[in-house]
């Protein structure tokens, strides 16, 4: 499956999982909402060619958007592509939010 759910995520979180999770929000919709899930590093999702490469390949990847739509499922396609173990959050970080998960503001 290429999905992961809020309370998947947060268990792994809890766990101590490595993992690289990437906030792949349009840069407008992250600084409106000023909040990301924590040690989240952003990714310009309209610039995605020049960070694919950048990703870690020996660690689960997820990926988050505003709501678990296109972005980060097209993302999590493309980089199930070049052979990475990715997934994207369901429902995104309004999903997380309404589960009342923790956030860290943007910096």
């Amino acid at each position: 499956m290429n999905s992961i759910t809020s309370h998947e995520l947060a268990q792994l979180q809890t766990d101590g999982q490595a993992l690289t999770l990437l906030d792949v929000r349009r840069d407008m919709a992250r600084r409106s909402d000023g909040t990301q899930i924590a040690h989240a590093q952003w990714q310009d999702p309209a610039h995605w060619l020049d960070w694919k490469d950048k990703v870690p390949k020996d660690l689960p990847v997820v990926l988050y958007c505003a709501h678990g739509r296109e972005i980060s499922q097209g993302l999590t396609t493309a980089l199930q592509v070049m052979g990475l173990n990715a997934r994207f959050l369901e429902g995104g970080l309004a999903a997380w939010q309404a589960a009342g998960l923790p956030t860290e503001i943007v910096t």
